[in-house]
């Protein structure tokens, strides 16, 4: 689609959105219905579509895509009438003939650009979102998925008309163009980098934002962990996806006395998770592409692998890899991984360990697996992090009840159930003023008398 197409399209959106077809509830609610009936309906195409995109099986695509999204529409559509019912709130008693309320309203012409490494998820749920809170959207899919986002092309064009929902396919040059448009609201999903550019665009427009990016989601295993369970949960959130998920658990930061124990652990785990021979597995996924794929080869440094370490070129797949010893120095802690490489780094003390966090960039995710409520609250209360769990790992973003988002450096903003819906509503605060009484000290010119009323009001 080229910068004229895209102009167009924007603006017949725009055009629809101000004929008012998008505000009513029955019209929410039916494009919920049509986008979950079409994901039912195409569900096998789906997740053969993510499987050749990134080598994930059926189980996992429904697990951590299809099935994500289809109970968060469900979600929508049981709360989509209490969401966006207005909010009567305290009127002051200066004020007291009036009623005063808040009045939740769509953007208006609304830009989602997804990543390619849950491709549809993350394409699919902010959609949800923002079409329950009455808005139009226009869809970027990341170029990496080709065969996802053509599927998604062709769900959306069956269910929605363009000036409804539209899917814009292709690269740089076609993100650059929507970018050059106004839109009223921004939803990025992605790097940091590309974050920037796409905030740095917004702001011509003034532009209001999420961004949903990520960063190095440190795991920290106490001491008094139960570190059998703890292994078992590490290596089902760093390794799934091929460790390219956004909130997988970027490096273990873990007590020196457990290490090798926890160590011992993490190997049994790999095995029994993901087999003797990950390469040979066809449920373990692949990297995204030749690109990504030397990058994070890039960052094995041999001599501190203890597990893995190998890799299939043609296949793009890496076995699943644990490496110890490692310092700050190391090229592995230079940037967010996104791979299925796990660091394993000691601290000496917990009071340490918060220190080290919090002085590096704001992570998206924080785990902790330990014993002591009184660590567990220490850690939560004092780090900075987007969201996270304590003994366990990205589950926290699995829940339609909570939202889920960074914060500095991993992103702003946030979204699922009601978060969604709030973060593609504006919330108009709105005083209906009643006729039957015009109080005249407000008016000039003013009276001493009623200043003493006024200070009487207003203390």
């Amino acid at each position: 689609m080229n910068e004229s197409e895209i102009k167009q399209l924007t603006a017949n959106q725009r055009e629809y959105f101000l004929s008012g077809a998008t505000l009513p509830l029955p019209a929410r609610l039916e494009a919920l219905k049509k986008l979950k009936s079409a994901i039912k309906r195409r569900e096998v195409q789906i997740h053969q579509a993510v499987k050749e995109d990134l080598g994930k099986s059926s189980f996992e695509s429904y697990m951590c895509e299809t099935g994500l999204i289809l109970s968060e529409i469900t979600y929508m559509e049981r709360h989509l009438s209490s969401f966006a019912r207005e909010r009567r709130v305290h009127t002051p008693l200066a004020q007291f003939h009036s009623r005063s309320f808040k009045k939740p309203s769509p953007y208006g012409v609304v830009l989602i650009m997804s990543p390619w490494n849950y491709p549809f998820l993350l394409t699919m749920e902010p959609l949800a979102d923002a079409l329950a809170a009455g808005n139009t959207v226009i869809l970027k899919p990341s170029a990496y998925s080709p065969h996802t986002s053509e599927i998604i092309r062709a769900l959306i064009e069956e269910c929605f008309d363009p000036s409804h929902v539209a899917v814009v396919t292709g690269g740089r040059a076609e993100n650059t163009c929507l970018l050059n448009e106004h839109f009223d609201y921004i939803f990025f999903t992605g790097s940091q980098s590309v974050g920037r550019q796409v905030m740095k665009k917004a702001s011509e427009h003034l532009t209001p934002i999420t961004l949903e990016l990520g960063g190095k989601s440190p795991c920290i295993v106490e001491k008094t962990a139960n570190l059998k369970l703890a292994a078992k949960r590490i290596v089902f959130g760093k390794y799934l996806n091929c460790g390219q998920t956004c909130v997988a658990p970027d490096y273990i930061l873990c007590d020196p006395c457990v290490r090798d124990s926890l160590i011992a652990e993490l190997k049994k785990q790999i095995e029994k998770q993901l087999g003797r021979d990950p390469l040979s597995n066809a449920q373990y996924g692949k990297i995204i592409n030749e690109k990504h794929f030397q990058r994070v080869c890039g960052l094995i440094d041999p001599s501190k692998v203890v597990h893995g370490g190998g890799s299939d070129p043609t296949a793009l797949k890496i076995e699943p890899t644990l490496l110890n010893h490692v310092t700050w120095e190391d090229a592995c802690m230079k940037e967010e991984i996104f791979g299925p490489l796990l660091p394993i780094l000691t601290y000496g003390s917990l009071e340490e360990a918060i220190r080290t966090i919090n002085s590096k960039a704001h992570p998206l995710a924080l785990y902790l697996f330990t014993s002591d409520k009184n660590a567990a609250k220490k850690v939560t209360s004092r780090c900075g992090f987007g969201g996270g769990c304590i003994n366990d790992t990205i589950i926290h973003l699995a829940t339609s009840e909570m939202g889920f988002g960074g914060f500095g450096e991993s992103g702003m903003g946030s979204y699922h159930g009601k978060a969604g819906f709030d973060t593609f509503s504006h919330y108009k605060s709105i005083v209906d003023k009643k006729t039957w009484l015009d109080l005249p000290m407000r008016y000039q010119p003013y009276q001493k008398f009623y200043g003493k009323l006024i200070r009487m009001f207003l203390k």
